[in-house]
């Protein structure tokens, strides 16, 4: 992922106002007990809170309020994700606050006979949420969006000049080949983590950080699956495991050319 500054030093500025954001919306819920959660790379404050109730709590950046106004859109749409209690902010960060879903992620430990059948359940399930009407979703992601966003990142310095000069110029050279987008109603990070399963029926419970959700080229979801089925953060799984992902979605063999230009996208915001 592009970075304006060193990992270090962005959470140096950030973590005393996070912090205090923290501490405000714990007397909001004062019976509740908090945990910070680790999983997951969004470099947002995640915690889980238990107690009369069980709840999630986000705290971040324009993205954490993105995920607010697309989990009440998913709602609304039928597609199983957190219910929303409040979103706002505080101390100049976004938060949101969810019920805790059911489930496991898909990225936790299986057993070794059952990894193939939840490869084929997320396949399952992103054709399941491809098929959601686009003309219903207000968030729009496609290349006429996300591809000047990407030069006004790099023009504006919010990401390293060399190496997003770099990756512009992969991106335009992807372009130039002139790749199909077929419009679907896309999660935006579709990666293991992000998708709870029953333990046992392996019955998708829920999707969550649905913050870059919105109506984008379906590779935009399937390129990053099938990256992180393959992932040395997900060392149980492996290139057999993506290609059942691949074929239960129905995009075997895949559109190398859509894979390599979604996967590019993704280094970007």
């Amino acid at each position: 992922m592009l970075t304006a500054a060193p990992v270090a030093t962005i959470e140096a500025m950030t973590q005393p106002s996070r912090d205090a954001a923290v501490s405000r919306l714990r007397h909001r819920y004062p019976a509740h007990e908090w945990e910070p959660v680790t999983l997951g790379m969004s470099g947002a404050g995640v915690y889980r809170l238990s107690g009369p109730s069980r709840l999630h709590v986000k705290i971040g950046d324009g993205e954490v309020a993105a995920e607010g106004e697309r989990l009440a859109w998913l709602a609304k749409a039928g597609v199983p994700a957190p219910e929303v209690i409040e979103t706002g902010e505080v101390e100049g960060h976004a938060f949101v606050v969810t019920v805790t879903l059911p489930g496991r992620p898909a990225s936790d430990p299986w057993p070794q006979g059952r990894r193939l059948a939840v490869a084929g359940v997320l396949g399952g399930f992103a054709r399941e949420l491809h098929a959601v009407a686009v003309e219903g979703c207000p968030f729009d992601r496609r290349l006429a969006v996300r591809v000047p966003r990407a030069r006004a990142d790099v023009a504006a310095g919010r990401a390293d000049p060399e190496d997003g000069a770099r990756l512009l110029a992969e991106l335009h050279a992807l372009l130039a080949a002139g790749p199909v987008e077929e419009p679907v109603v896309c999660h935006g990070d579709f990666c293991l983590p992000n998708v709870l399963l029953e333990a046992d029926s392996l019955a998708v419970t829920g999707i969550i950080d649905v913050g870059r959700l919105g109506v984008a080229d379906r590779y935009t979801d399937v390129a990053v699956m099938a990256r992180s089925i393959v992932s040395d953060l997900n060392p149980q799984f492996g290139p057999a495991h993506a290609e059942a992902f691949l074929r239960a979605y129905g995009a075997h063999p895949p559109d190398a050319l859509r894979i390599e230009l979604y996967r590019l996208l993704d280094e970007f915001p």
